[in-house]
């Protein structure tokens, strides 16, 4: 078995890897019936010579490779026939803008897995880059604070070198004793949370939260019923939610009256209610002034993200009264912080956890004969046809 890195493609640029050059060295360890080449590249954050220290072959072509990994979609031109690889696709969802590359991957006869579709038996999501995201969102969302109210100043998270810096610098600011309120409990959450325990901001029970003012910065971290009620008034728990979203209503308002700063880290369902709107924004008791949007779903479940924003530009202002963007230092404007890429930030961090996640999860299936059935569930085409478990993009990939 031949394993290939490939280089990242897609522009801008992004400097992550499936795997940093250690992983790859523990990976040929413990398989040695596995070899592994890594495609050259200068945007990498790790250099050809890291790999090669390592004694991994660096070469400009991949073509004997038998299955190849990357982050990012592959450019058409650049897709290797009759191979299997693995990256995000962006075609799960039926993005249009990737049709042209599943069809190809189709006409080329390519075994796509996706990383999004690497899951265990009850369809969790076994790897992905969300903690990372997590991470950089909290201190994204803290650094517009500073900005907006002039406070401190934060360096952007990319031109540092990863989490620990992160930690560092918010450790040498001083917060004002800000309320922080958090949604989602997943990947995405626990960076989150990381990030607060370590710069020692409390946690703190709902309850006490919308009822207690502190001396310190505090933050609490809801899941789906901490914010989101049944129209009925019943209470029937998470599967009642997932099963009947249209019987739900957000109940987020009671936090918004209290709380400075909002991190969205949740996954939203198809259906699910909105979480913040504009009326909530545009009351007159909201005290939210910065929103860190890191699940980042436009036109999706918060209001004030219009749009997403760049790691070169990664704010901007919502006016809730015009529902529409204006200048981050308009009086009436609510912060927002919607980079979808947050994870590039801090790639070396970001490369080094999904290696890890990719080690334990995926690459021992390639030996098993694929006992827990990780490849199976996560192969999306094989030999130009789309698998079972994915026919459901036929009239995507028709074009209908």
């Amino acid at each position: 078995m031949k394993f290939g890195i490939i280089k990242e493609r897609k522009s801008p640029p992004d400097r992550r890897v499936v795997f940093a050059p250690e992983e790859l060295a523990k990976l040929k360890q413990q398989y040695n019936e596995a070899s592994i080449e890594v495609e050259s590249s200068d945007i990498r954050i790790f250099s050809d010579l890291q790999y090669q220290s390592f004694g991994i072959t660096v070469t400009d072509d991949l073509s004997d490779c038998d299955v190849l990994f990357g982050v990012k979609e592959v450019p058409v031109e650049n897709l290797i026939p009759n191979k299997a690889y693995f990256f995000f696709s962006h075609t799960i969802k039926k993005q249009p803008y990737n049709r042209k590359l599943l069809q190809a991957i189709l006409d080329k006869k390519i075994d796509l897995y996706d990383h999004e579709t690497i899951v265990d038996e009850q369809n969790r999501r076994l790897i992905g880059f969300g903690k990372y995201a997590g991470m950089v969102g909290v201190y994204n969302g803290i650094r517009a604070f500073g900005i907006k109210f002039e406070l401190f100043k934060l360096p952007k998270a990319e031109t540092l070198a990863g989490k620990d810096a992160l930690i560092m610098q918010l450790k040498r600011i001083t917060l004002p004793p800000l309320k922080f309120v958090l949604t989602g409990t997943g990947k995405v959450g626990s960076g989150a949370v990381e990030i607060l325990k370590a710069i020692k901001v409390k946690e703190i029970t709902t309850e006490n939260y919308l009822t207690k003012n502190y001396t310190q910065p505090v933050y609490v971290q809801l899941d789906v019923l901490d914010y989101n009620k049944r129209l009925d008034g019943q209470v029937l728990g998470f599967d009642d939610f997932i099963a009947h979203p249209e019987a739900y209503v957000s109940d987020f308002e009671r936090f918004t009256k209290v709380s400075d700063v909002y991190f969205a880290g949740h996954f939203h369902g198809s259906g699910a209610p909105m979480i913040l709107t504009q009326q909530m924004l545009n009351a007159s008791d909201c005290k939210i002034k910065v929103v860190a949007d890191i699940s980042c779903d436009v036109d999706g479940p918060i209001a004030c993200t219009l749009r997403s924003s760049t790691i070169a530009e990664p704010l901007y202002g919502y006016w809730p009264l015009e529902n529409k963007e204006v200048d981050v230092f308009h009086p009436a404007a609510v912060v927002v912080m919607a980079v979808d890429n947050l994870p590039c930030e801090i790639p070396k961090d970001a490369s080094e956890g999904f290696g890890e996640q990719f080690m334990e999860h995926v690459i021992p299936a390639f030996f098993n004969g694929d006992k827990d059935g990780i490849l199976e569930r996560a192969k999306i085409t094989e030999k130009g046809k789309l698998t079972p478990r994915f026919s459901y993009l036929q009239d995507y990939v028709d074009g209908k």
